[in-house]
């Protein structure tokens, strides 16, 4: 059973989960003091000092607070905009390591293309002689 946990545990997909995982922790932290720090300020000076969170509605006992609702639903807008352009920003790079290592390496197609042009500039060459 040790072994068992051990290969899975081990594994590179687990690794690589778990690498996400604190990289998304740690984005998510940024991306939150982004909303948070620079750009709620920013949305709360345009609405003339408005401020989402003070909003809420009482009765009885019952405090309903659905400014801070509105407040994580304008966050989560903005983090799933901001890991969006992240990961279309990625797609990008990927792709383009992509190409640069499919130019770098032949195909077999190419290879043999090659070898046939070679040939076919010998035999004019011993045709010219």
């Amino acid at each position: 059973m040790w072994q068992d946990f051990k290969k899975f545990a081990l594994k590179g997909n687990v690794i690589d989960l778990a690498v996400g995982v604190v990289i998304g922790a740690a984005f998510g932290k940024i991306v939150s003091s982004l909303v948070d720090n620079i750009l709620m300020p920013i949305v709360g000076l345009l609405l003339g000092g408005f401020d989402f969170t003070n909003l809420q509605y009482t009765y009885a006992d019952a405090t309903i607070k659905y400014g801070q609702f509105i407040q994580n639903v304008v966050d989560f807008f903005i983090i799933a905009f901001s890991i969006f352009l992240f990961v279309k920003l990625l797609q990008k790079f990927k792709k383009k390591q992509e190409v640069k290592t499919e130019e770098k390496a032949p195909t077999t197609e190419e290879k043999l293309l090659s070898e046939i042009r070679d040939i076919l500039k010998e035999q004019q060459q011993q045709k010219g002689v």
